[in-house]
């Protein structure tokens, strides 16, 4: 079963690891093309996701504090989460917005995405605006979820923003592209 990628890597064979709680894991024996030596890589095979900048029609953006077990703290993030299979990626956001935070938008548009992890992730997240989101439904949590509803305005994140204060990756990725798009807040103004 080997492959080799364009960059010289080889994959001599694949064996799946240990399954978990929302994602897929195997290992992928790869040769080095720099030294020839073959090590077992760590691949987590997950589902796409969906994150949310979801615009009020009063220029706040909606926010979820949640504890992240990774770093055993709690992140102010954007709304998410995995895509069901078969599931359109735009049903996904709409999905995840309403569910985690009970807000409602009536105009959606792709603002882009980026891979979760490429060190050893094979998915993928796609950043989603939502404008004119207003609360309309009760949150509806899953069991492991334990979600605070924070909203704020566009200067405000956007000073977050500049200042290091988002610690979720998705979220800076998604945030910098819906302030390079333009948004509503002007930095310069």
């Amino acid at each position: 079963m080997e492959k080799t990628n364009k960059d010289g890597w080889k994959l001599d064979r694949s064996e799946p690891g240990p399954g978990l709680k929302i994602f897929r894991s195997r290992l992928d024996y790869m040769r080095n093309p720099r030294n020839g030596k073959t090590e077992a890589m760590i691949v987590l095979e997950g589902a796409d996701a969906a994150n949310i900048v979801a615009v009020t029609p009063d220029g706040h953006i909606v926010f979820v504090r949640q504890y992240r077990f990774g770093i055993g703290a709690d992140t102010l993030e954007l709304p998410g989460g995995a895509v069901d299979a078969g599931e359109p990626q735009a049903d996904a956001a709409m999905r995840e917005l309403a569910e985690e935070t009970g807000y409602t938008a009536p105009e959606w548009r792709l603002l882009g995405g980026i891979y979760s992890n490429p060190v050893f992730m094979s998915s993928y997240i796609f950043h989603w605006l939502a404008l004119n989101a207003e609360p309309t439904l009760p949150q509806r949590l899953d069991d492991g979820e334990a979600v605070e509803v924070v909203l704020l305005h566009e200067a405000d994140v956007w000073n977050k923003l500049i200042a290091g204060e988002f610690q979720h990756p998705h979220t800076v990725n998604a945030l910098l592209r819906y302030f390079a798009d333009g948004g509503r807040f002007r930095a310069d103004g």
